[in-house]
């Protein structure tokens, strides 16, 4: 059974109100004024619970993943029902839910990381305690579907999540993961660079905003909704895997109609691994994202490997200020305060 006596929160803008929703429990509205909240960065011997709120996972690659954090000095955790199956999910909603509030209220959890992404994650949204997640802030990890949870708890309670390396994905491969960004994410360094070898620079400048953003078919699918992403003052970064340039285009307009490019301050891409047109094409999706973003007077980046990656994924806290600089062939990006505490 789901919970019971929750409630929705609705509207385009933080002060949204909130309406009843069966079958669901007490949560405020979404303000402006949320604080910024960060997690206890994690230590050598810490327990980190995997949880899968998307798609259902195969046994082989979640053990592979579970072996390289024992190898990195974690302990992993998982429910013993997290192999389940129900159409494409990794078991039915309620069994995802319970899963993602369990491995948040225990005490002895220090991070949850998320197995993959797929799809699904969407489905927890309506039924998330937000309050519960201020209250119980811990490191929480993922990227692709998981997008829609990292965004929505960040907006919601000001804690800082993380758009990195999953489980059966990068954990579960020999070079998966990129252990500079990883080791400074979660362990509480002042300041740090991002590795941005490879990185090119589409427009020059520099700025200084919130890193925020993710999966953009997430982000994209995020508008219209109580979860619509809030992109004022950010470095929005943006990522995603084997769209074809035409639907890259139409998601970057979709973005720039609803008004969510017009406050950003800078933007930065991922490596947007398979994003070509079956068959060849005489034009770079480069030049297709220069077009629809001709309008905005702004530093733009291209290249950044974090989320579907070809190589070691980069860990980017989401809600940290940052510092974007492009100069001609070279893009830095600096995270300019903790991530943890």
């Amino acid at each position: 059974m789901l919970p019971e006596a929750r409630r929705w929160c609705v509207g385009k803008d933080r002060a949204s109100s909130c309406v009843a929703l069966p079958g669901s429990s007490a949560r405020e509205s979404f303000s402006t004024n949320v604080s910024t909240i960060k997690a206890r960065a994690l230590r050598p011997g810490d327990k980190i619970g995997i949880i899968a709120p998307a798609s259902n996972i195969k046994r082989e690659l979640l053990e592979t993943g579970a072996a390289r954090l024992r190898a990195m000095g974690y302990e992993p955790v998982y429910s013993a029902d997290i192999l389940s199956t129900d159409l494409y999910f990794a078991g039915p909603l309620e069994r995802r839910l319970r899963e993602f509030d369990d491995m948040l209220e225990r005490d002895d959890i220090a991070a949850l990381l998320c197995a993959r992404g797929g799809y699904g994650s969407n489905y927890l949204l309506e039924w998330l305690d937000f309050e519960r997640i201020r209250q119980h802030p811990k490191i929480i990890m993922g990227y692709s579907d998981n997008t829609s949870l990292l965004t929505a708890i960040t907006d919601r309670t000001g804690l800082i999540t993380f758009h990195g390396p999953m489980i059966t994905k990068d954990f579960a491969s020999p070079e998966g993961v990129e252990l500079s960004s990883w080791s400074s994410a979660i362990s509480a360094a002042a300041a740090w660079s991002i590795p941005a070898t490879g990185v090119e620079v589409l427009r020059e400048g520099s700025a200084q905003g919130c890193l925020y953003g993710g999966c953009l078919s997430m982000l994209v699918a995020s508008l219209g909704t109580p979860f619509e992403i809030q992109t004022t003052d950010t470095l929005l970064f943006l990522e995603d895997i084997a769209a074809k340039p035409y639907q890259i285009d139409r998601m970057l307009m979709q973005l720039r109609l609803a008004g969510k490019l017009d406050r950003v301050r800078g933007i930065i891409f991922g490596e947007m691994l398979d994003c070509i047109q079956p068959g060849g094409q005489d034009y770079t999706l480069q030049q297709i994202i220069l077009r629809v973003l001709e309008r905005y007077d702004l530093p733009i980046v291209y290249g950044l490997k974090s989320g579907h990656v070809s190589g070691s994924n980069i860990t980017l806290p989401l809600g940290v200020q940052a510092e974007l600089k492009a100069s001609g062939d070279i893009a830095e990006l600096t995270i300019l305060e903790s991530a943890t505490i």
